[in-house]
């Protein structure tokens, strides 16, 4: 089988499912995670906001070059392979009208709406450069962050079946969310993009319910969960007070069943 994460930025999957990823690995499964604010900034002056997550990080003017090395050691971990889109994260993007940074603090970050262009570019590319036979899987957006809902926005538009993981760390501050999505009924937007000759796209309305997809993760795979997360080294004062803090995070995570897959069943 052959599966590709959509990860908005260069640590979401391993965050998020990095264990999972390591048992599909290990199992023969090819896996591929996608990131797609993996690009390189414009040539402008940092904001200030900017500016003070490299200073955080520790990472200096390269700060996206780092990232991407740190990010391939923690595909490897995972026994995956990787691929870096070009869209900058939304720290580095200015609104092409007023020439602002998109975000100019820590709020704009879960409040800020994703760019249409942005949105339509995306789910283009993706169109154009997605296998035919592929395991899609996107974040469910948990925490409103804008990017994370740049991702889902534009992996649902595409029209094709899709599988979710929930984000880590958000779903620690949602702990009912999951079980009350199990209980919600939803209606799913399925979207024909291949009409017949002379046709048009058809859009339509089908009712589905959230349901997890149960598959363990082994110590073993843990293990190799938390090899990848500390291969982003840079970003682990983001979340922990170090390594140590971080794997038992993490292991608790695991013990609680965190680290699988949703999908949307239509009912």
């Amino acid at each position: 089988m052959h599966w590709i994460y959509l990860s908005p930025h260069l640590d979401d999957v391993a965050l998020s499912c990095g264990g999972l990823v390591w048992e599909q690995s290990r199992s023969g499964d090819k896996v591929e995670i996608w990131t797609v604010c993996g690009g390189e900034p414009p040539d402008t002056p940092l904001s200030p906001f900017a500016q003070s997550l490299h200073d955080r990080w520790r990472t200096g003017p390269d700060a996206v070059k780092d990232r991407r090395q740190e990010d391939r050691l923690s595909t490897q971990a995972l026994g995956a392979s990787y691929r870096h889109l070009d869209w900058p994260d939304c720290i580095y993007r200015f609104h092409p009208e007023s020439g602002l940074p998109v975000i100019q603090g820590e709020y704009d970050l879960f409040h800020a709406r994703p760019e249409d262009t942005a949105i339509h570019d995306l789910t283009e590319t993706l169109r154009r450069t997605l296998p035919k036979r592929v395991r899609l899987v996107s974040p469910m957006a948990l925490g409103d962050h804008i990017d994370h809902h740049l991702t889902r926005m534009a992996a649902e538009r595409l029209g094709v079946p899709l599988l979710y993981y929930p984000d880590y760390p958000y779903i620690l501050h949602l702990p009912r969310v999951l079980e009350k999505m199990e209980l919600s009924n939803l209606r799913r937007r399925i979207v024909n993009h291949e009409p017949p000759p002379g046709g048009e796209v058809v859009e339509q309305w089908a009712r589905g319910k959230w349901s997890r997809m149960e598959r363990a993760i082994s110590e073993e795979g843990l293990l190799a969960w938390q090899k990848s997360i500390a291969a982003h080294h840079s970003q682990i004062s983001t979340f922990w007070a170090g390594l140590p803090d971080m794997e038992m995070a993490i292991r608790n995570f695991w013990a609680g069943g965190g680290g699988r897959l949703w999908r949307i069943k239509i009912t």
